[in-house]
């Protein structure tokens, strides 16, 4: 049965039932499949570069690729790169673990360890509202680690175990 998820209720043939996400759904590895962005740079890319988040009891790990393409590869000797051949290679990249808690259909994570040290700093944040469809997670980000989203980027994923 498809399920409608609607903050607090799920609606499905049989009814309505109030639910609430909890972390046992949301356990295992996702890999991005789709990335909606809205605002200026609207659009939805259907073919993103890569994207896994591993979701355990109560950690999670959310790595992926930033950029529409692939990143290029760093020179053999990474002590000859260029300010450039780094930022290419590295800046579309984002790598953050930590803590999570599930509220309803709100995810909070709480990354403890990150690629950027400014993500890691005490009391940083980031908030998505939940829905899962299945095997299909879909985030949408409602806060970064600086503040509320105005044009919020949702992320679509599919579960690989």
């Amino acid at each position: 049965m498809k399920m409608l998820f609607i903050p607090g209720l799920v609606a499905g043939a049989s009814g309505v039932t109030l639910i609430a996400q909890s972390k046992t759904e949301l356990q295992g590895a996702w890999q991005l499949i789709e990335v909606t962005r809205t605002g200026e740079n609207a659009g939805t890319n259907t073919h993103p570069q890569p994207g896994l988040i591993i979701f355990t009891e109560k950690y999670y790990s959310w790595i992926r690729v930033d950029s529409d393409q692939p990143r290029p590869e760093m020179p053999a000797d990474s002590s000859k790169a260029s300010r450039a051949e780094v930022v290419a290679a590295w800046g579309p990249f984002t790598a953050n673990s930590g803590t999570y808690e599930i509220s309803g259909q709100t995810l909070t994570i709480h990354p403890t360890i990150a690629k950027d040290p400014a993500v890691m700093r005490t009391g940083n944040a980031k908030m998505f509202t939940v829905v899962r469809d299945g095997n299909t997670l879909t985030l949408t980000q409602i806060r970064s680690f600086r503040g509320l989203i105005a044009n919020p980027t949702t992320f679509k994923l599919t579960r690989v175990d």
